[in-house]
């Protein structure tokens, strides 16, 4: 079935190798062609013109010495006719309460200006600001209220020229060393650069700053005619026997109860004792004393102000919360007292009015009603009062903290302003209403409290505030807060006349 058997061998011829052709070609890309440009660097010259300065011959005016016939005639003609207009004009109500606005037109509050200087030691509070003369510049004091001894912090009194245009707010114009916290400024009424203040230690200082080398003028010491405490305010007072340079008198206020009166200006360069006045206790009704006060104990006054018809009468708080009405003609002679000056010290007051409770922090009359004035005190209420009874006849509770300063406007009779502990400034409008404010403004860096603030009495629209951090801010008021509406006066004398009812 099987067998073996032999068969022819068959060949394949291997293929892993093959001919190849190889034909060489070539390629080339278009020519480049290329230009050389060389360039050069313009040589520049620079040269200085200036035109001559053009001077413009000024037109002489000359009167003419007209004495035609034509214009006496015509004179003789219009006269009568101009005459009969000017009187009806004369007795005519179509301008009553018409006030001239020369500002552009504003609708809302603004802080123009926020204001401290760089070189202010840390921890001093604004503890006072005034207005000059002109009401181009803000003065600004320096210090502590938290002194537990006697103080030796070094302070300053600032003043920056709001009016000028490259004003640095970070750096005062003028900045005066003081050797001790100053409480208190006030600008003279007429002399631009005359200034006074208050120190915590009893000091009453006068500056002259037209002179910036050696501002300083003169100050009361630290001697017998003079305070034990820290002077709470100085007020320019006119006096109304004074004439020239003494046309002015400077009242100052103390935590010792003297309320002193001197002689100063800016021609004697010195500050004289004329007066001196001392609150004590017994002043203040037997029902309103606490504890077992003496009643020949001294009650430090914190606020004063006089009024605006009659420079003798004022009024004055205290620390014990008491308001009082005073005379400047008192003759009333206190009882001997460990207290002695070269001037005898009388009793100013002759009516106390219900006190607040605690001190009283700012006191104002109104200017533009003889009864009315206005106050504020730690109690955190802000009061109206009339001088012919003892309540007061408004008082208001803002609910913002303490109330530290109060101030009317002295443009417009039914608005006032304060500022309280919680860093509010609140701007209140009896014409719109008699609780709420019209205005609410954070015044205060951080919140802080806010102790001080000032209308200016010759630029209507701004308003200074001063806080705890020693910033100082400028507020620009809107139209409703600066322009007196018709009639408005009658606002007070309803307020007012609610006394007598």
């Amino acid at each position: 079935m099987f067998s073996d058997e032999t068969l022819d061998a068959i060949e394949f011829k291997s293929s892993w190798k093959k001919e190849r052709r190889v034909r060489d070609s070539s390629t080339q890309t278009s020519e480049i062609i290329t230009n050389d440009v060389a360039a050069q660097s313009i040589d520049r010259h620079e040269i200085e013109v200036q035109t001559d300065e053009v001077y413009e011959k000024a037109t002489p005016y000359r009167f003419v010495n007209d004495k035609s016939q034509e214009l006496k005639d015509f004179l003789e003609r219009v006269e009568p006719m101009l005459h009969e207009q000017l009187e009806k004009n004369l007795h005519s109500h179509a301008f009553d309460g018409y006030d001239v606005n020369w500002h552009e037109e504003t609708k809302t509050v603004t802080c123009v200006h926020t204001l401290s200087h760089a070189d202010l030691e840390p921890g001093l509070n604004v503890t006072g600001l005034s207005w000059n003369s002109t009401g181009s510049t803000v003065a600004v004091s320096y210090g502590r209220f938290d002194h537990e001894d006697w103080c030796t912090h070094k302070s300053l009194l600032c003043t920056w020229n709001v009016d000028r245009k490259n004003i640095n707010p970070k750096k005062a114009d003028v900045a005066v060393d003081v050797s001790s916290c100053l409480m208190c400024v006030a600008f003279h009424p007429e002399v631009p650069a005359f200034i006074a203040g208050g120190t915590f230690n009893g000091e009453v200082q006068l500056w002259d700053l037209s002179q910036p080398d050696n501002p300083f003028l003169a100050s009361s010491g630290i001697e017998d005619d003079s305070h034990r405490d820290p002077v709470s305010r100085v007020v320019w007072v006119l006096d109304p026997e004074g004439k020239g340079k003494n046309k002015y008198k400077l009242v100052s206020i103390s935590g010792d109860g003297k309320i002193l009166v001197w002689q100063a200006s800016p021609q004697t360069k010195e500050i004289k004792l004329l007066d001196g006045f001392l609150l004590l206790a017994e002043s203040m009704p037997r029902s309103m004393r606490k504890g077992r006060l003496r009643p020949d104990a001294e009650m430090g006054v914190t606020a004063i102000s006089y009024t605006h018809e009659d420079k003798t009468l004022f009024v004055v708080g205290s620390e014990g919360g008491g308001v009082f009405k005073c005379s400047m003609n008192s003759s009333d002679r206190v009882a001997a007292t460990h207290i002695q000056l070269s001037v005898p010290l009388k009793n100013p007051v002759s009516f106390a009015f219900t006190p607040h409770v605690g001190p009283v922090y700012a006191v104002e009359c109104s200017p533009y009603h003889r009864n009315l004035f206005l106050t504020c005190g730690i109690d955190q209420t802000a009061r109206v009062y009339s001088m012919l009874q003892a309540k007061p006849v408004l008082e208001l509770e803002p609910a913002a903290g303490y109330i530290f300063s109060a101030r009317w406007s002295p443009v417009r009779p039914s608005v006032f302003a304060v500022v309280t502990g919680e860093g509010q400034l609140l701007i209140y409008d009896l014409v719109v209403h008699k609780v709420n404010p019209v205005c609410t403004l954070e015044a205060g860096s951080d919140k802080k409290p806010v102790y001080t603030l000032e209308f200016n009495l010759h630029n209507r629209q701004l308003l200074a505030t001063g806080d705890e951090l020693g910033d100082v801010r400028v507020w620009q008021l809107n139209d409703d807060l600066t322009i007196q509406d018709p009639g408005e006066e009658t606002v007070l004398a309803d307020l007012a006349d609610s006394a007598l009812e």
